[in-house]
Parts: C-alpha cells; structure tokens; sequence
C-alpha cells in the first residue's frame, strides 16, 4: 500500500524566476512582441503531469529613473500577483561609468541582490521541506553554489534549470540536475489575455506599447 501511494505522490515542486534575466533573455533573442507573459500559464506548459506547482516565487527589482518603464513594469507584477505569484525585490545600486578617452561620466544602475535572494529562498525552502524539485528560471552562473549546496546536502531534492533564451549556461548545466532552454512556442503559448482581472475586480489592461 506504501509503495502504491509513493508511486502515484506527485513530484512537489517551487519555481524560482530570475525576472531580469529572463527578460533579457528574452529581448536578446528578439522576443519583444511576449512581453505579457504569464508565468503561471508558462510552468504548466513546461512540467509534467506527475509534478505539482507548490508556489512561484519572482525576483526582480523596480525600474528606476524612466516613469513609462515603471508603470509597464508596476502593471506586469501586478497581473503577475493577479495569478498568485509571490515577487521578492532586490534593488538597484547606483554607479557612474567614466570614459578613459574623452573623460565624460554617464550615470548606470546594475541589479542587486536578485541572486542572493534566490539563493536563500530555495535554501530555506529545501530546509523546511517544501519541495521535491526546485526548478530555477535562469543562466546566472552566480546560483552555482547554492544549486551545489542543495544537492550535497537534501540528497531527496533536485534542481532542474529552465534556461531562458539566449542563457544557456555550462557551468549552470553542469550542476544541475536536469536542464532544458525555453523556446518561442512555449513563450507563445503562455501569454495573458489583453485584459487581467485582479481579485478585487479591477482590470489591468496590456501596456499599449506592447501590443
């Protein structure tokens, strides 16, 4: 009767996505018209039957300095929440970049602590038992430890990588357990409706520029 149940339990699973990295991804490979992308929609395209969606987490940081950036980026999560996406901040860093050759200095913000962020939440989450498979949405060669670290130590847990386009990573592939690239159908297939109902039953309309 116990091997019945183990047999028929299905693989428990929580998805950890890079935002940026995915987005960039993304635009590099010249994706820019499924930018609407729902998440949710997207892991069901990508696991199968026998694994269960536990949660999933988003990590990004908020667009500063440019308003039309920010108002796309505060609708997105915000039909991202209306589909029971959690989303952790990281922050941006503010830095200058200075030209050896004619001496002028231009402002530049660089992405902080999404990384770290990642790396602590599917730690604490294999800790606490909450996951069979971590599937991780990213190239970043940075979740190289914690990947390590999960599977030397939960020796019942496995890290499976979805790569975003144009982030296939050797050293990522390497650790994990499992991989596979995200390609332009699933993409496709996994878009929000023009219109997004949020719980309270307010409408949160696709950005036009994206349209």
């Amino acid at each position: 009767m116990t091997n019945a149940k183990e047999n028929t339990r299905k693989e428990r699973v929580i998805v950890y996505v890079d935002g940026f990295n995915l987005y960039f991804g993304m635009m590099e490979a010249g994706y820019t018209n499924l930018k609407w992308l729902n998440l949710n929609l997207l892991i069901k395209n990508l696991l199968l039957t026998k694994q269960d969606i536990k949660e999933i987490k988003y990590f990004t940081s908020r667009v500063s300095n440019n308003p039309d950036k920010q108002k796309r980026q505060t609708l997105y999560i915000e039909a991202l929440e209306s589909v029971g996406i959690k989303i952790f901040y990281g922050h941006y860093q503010r830095d200058r970049f200075e030209c050896n050759r004619c001496g002028n200095i231009w402002p530049t913000f660089n992405e902080k602590m999404t990384d770290v962020n990642i790396a602590t939440q599917m730690l604490i989450d294999a800790y606490q038992d909450k996951y069979d498979m971590a599937m991780l949405i990213s190239g970043d060669s940075d979740l190289v430890p914690p990947i390590k670290a999960i599977h030397e130590n939960f020796s019942n847990k496995r890290v499976f990588v979805a790569f975003p386009p144009k982030r296939h990573n050797n050293s990522v592939s390497l650790v994990a357990k499992g991989s596979m690239t995200i390609g332009r159908k699933k993409l496709m297939d996994s878009q929000f409706e023009n219109d997004v109902s949020k719980y309270d039953g307010y409408v949160i309309k696709k950005p036009k520029e994206w349209l």
